[in-house]
């Protein structure tokens, strides 16, 4: 069956993706390696990484033996991806475009560019399972629990995963790095990308005011003392503690450090408190634009969610609002700074069930 069958592979010039077109090769498919450009700008030192990943996706291919191309998206992922990027912070919300690009870049023009070449399925070097059962498809977490991008994947469409393969779903990343040095991959060793793609090594301040004039403003306690100058809400997070640049006062000999709790877009206003944590925690949130894989279990549900990548899953109840494209999301236990902007994404034993865009958070005070 698979003979014949033609995959093509979203190359980066990494080593996920390089053992993913491997595999796929040795299964028995044709395979084909395809190089996105989403991002043309040089970095600090005045390199264009582009140039360099796309070098290791030739050495890659050459060395596997398939044939390779390239295509530039540069312009749908400024318009689909960039600019929600930039309004968002204009708003101040703390988004997260590696999820947009998922679903705007990789599994749209990417997949209907490859569609186009003549593939049969589609293949990318994500860490996690899918399943395909008709018409549904379901999301699956991977086996490496620490490397799992179901996450990232929450909002991919059920017709965007149709003929969608993830072959590096049942394996550690160790053994990835093992099959890439034992087959003579060039990619074996080279270092896990990490952070926002286009912004990569360079300091994200300096990178998004080029884009967006920062408005300085006040940093107001909550009862209303002012404490010092904040130079743009947008580069602020809840919960922050690290460079505030208002240490000194004297409520710091006290124990604790201050910490971002709120942000006023309207008045331009960085709220902090200090000592305890409480008023960083939260019951819930509502969520906005639910992508379900494949539908919801119930109009109500328990569960489990993550509300960002690096978090545990958490016990929740979920309340559907709207047809489902709204969902309220109350977790068992109080959830450390919710953040507005950043998703919410839904489990249920191995299953990714979907997720949406956090609208507003319930704070566990109230």
């Amino acid at each position: 069956m698979k003979k014949g069958k033609t995959v093509v592979v979203g190359m980066s010039g990494g080593v996920d993706s390089s053992v993913a077109a491997l595999l796929l090769k040795e299964e028995g498919y044709d395979v084909v390696g395809l190089f996105m450009v989403n991002w043309e700008e040089e970095g600090e030192d005045g390199a264009c990484t582009a140039e360099a990943d796309y070098e290791d996706v030739r050495r890659v291919c050459n060395k596997i033996g398939i044939p390779y191309f390239t295509v530039n998206f540069a312009r749908e992922y400024r318009e689909r991806v960039f600019s929600y990027f930039l309004e968002e912070y204009a708003r101040g919300r703390t988004p997260n475009p590696d999820v947009l690009c998922n679903r705007e870049i990789k599994f749209g023009p990417f997949k209907e560019h490859a569609l186009a070449l003549g593939a049969d399925y589609i293949a990318t070097g994500h860490y996690c399972g899918i399943r395909h059962e008709g018409d549904r498809h379901f999301l699956l977490k991977a086996a490496d629990t620490g490397k799992d991008q179901t996450y990232f994947l929450n909002q991919v469409t059920q017709e965007q995963f149709a003929g969608v393969l993830f072959p590096l779903g049942g394996l550690q990343k160790g053994e990835v790095r093992a099959i890439a040095e034992k087959n003579g991959l060039s990619t074996a060793k080279k270092k896990d990308s990490t952070g926002i793609c286009f912004i990569g090594e360079r300091n994200f301040r300096n990178f998004l005011k080029t884009y967006l004039p920062a408005r300085p403003g006040k940093i107001v306690t909550t009862d209303g003392r002012t404490l010092g100058e904040h130079i743009g809400l947008m580069y602020y997070t809840i919960g922050q503690r690290k460079g505030l640049g208002i240490g000194g006062q004297k409520e710091d000999a006290e124990g604790g450090r201050w910490f971002v709790i709120r942000k006023d877009l309207k008045e331009n206003i960085l709220y902090v408190a200090h000592g305890g944590e409480e008023r960083l925690y939260a019951r819930g949130c509502r969520a906005s634009g639910m992508n379900w894989i494949p539908a919801p279990p119930a109009a109500e549900f328990s569960c489990t969610a993550k509300f960002r990548y690096r978090q545990g899953e958490q016990p929740v109840r979920v309340r559907l609002l709207e047809g489902g494209k709204e969902a309220v999301i109350f977790a068992e236990t109080p959830q450390r700074a919710l953040t507005e902007g950043q998703y919410a994404v839904l489990y249920n034993g191995e299953k990714c069930l979907g997720g949406g865009v956090i609208e507003e958070v319930f704070s566990a005070a109230e």
